[in-house]
């Protein structure tokens, strides 16, 4: 590996472990699979749309906890800069607690702040979320501040780690404010078609709640694809 290659992977590892999280007392392994779309709609490339579904196993994983299916219209404004809007249902089905269904609708603003000749990327993505619930009438309001770098590991593959706080903004029935949830992920990108990418790793979520966190550790899988 090069070292301008070895010391970002370096930064990558340092990143991941900066924003480790306090450890948790209630501990559960899950295992999550993500499908992402990318759809120009444009011969300029300018306007897009993007679609995804997420499948998380959760409770040992042996139950389906959650579902997420999210869709985003965007538009680039540059090369390293695009922003966007979109809706997302989820279903969140935990045991014990209630059922609820969840409609909600955000706006994001993505940065590619870092682009090498080597291929070394770190991108941002800030995201606004309006969260209604089918079970409260009341709108949450959260931001997540989204960092991830990439750093070539061989010719076709690359280390991929992000790290993501989610903030809630204020309190509602469905959502106590503050910091409510922090992801720190690290595994590789393995291409499989033209514009089509698998990647697996190792994500750490931490629950921040009243009395004992809860922390999932979750062997994460998802395929990203680009047209």
């Amino acid at each position: 590996m090069k070292p301008t290659a070895m010391r970002a992977a370096i930064l990558a590892a340092s990143l991941t472990a900066f924003a480790a999280t306090p450890a948790a007392a209630e501990e559960d392994f899950n295992i999550w699979t993500g499908q992402f779309i990318v759809l120009d709609l444009d011969k300029e490339g300018e306007w897009f749309v993007r679609g995804e579904a997420q499948e998380r196993f959760t409770n040992d994983a042996d139950r389906l906890g959650q579902l997420l299916l999210r869709s985003l219209v965007g538009y680039r404004i540059s090369d390293r800069v695009s922003i966007g809007a979109g809706y997302a249902y989820i279903l969140t089905d935990p045991i014990g607690p209630v059922e609820t269904n969840e409609h909600r609708f955000y706006q994001e603003l993505n940065i590619r702040l870092i682009e090498t000749p080597g291929g070394i990327t770190l991108d941002s993505r800030n995201r606004f979320e309006q969260r209604t619930f089918e079970e409260d009438g009341e709108v949450a309001l959260r931001f997540r501040p989204f960092l991830q770098l990439r750093v070539p590991i061989t010719d076709n593959n690359k280390l991929v780690a992000y790290t993501e706080p989610f903030f809630a903004l204020n309190e509602t029935p469905l959502q106590d404010d503050g910091l409510q949830i922090w992801r720190n992920f690290v595994g590789f990108s393995i291409p499989v078609a033209q514009g089509v990418e698998v990647v697996p790793g190792y994500l750490n979520q931490t629950v921040f709640r009243d009395g004992e966190n809860r922390a999932d550790h979750v062997a994460n899988v998802n395929v990203f694809m680009n047209f």
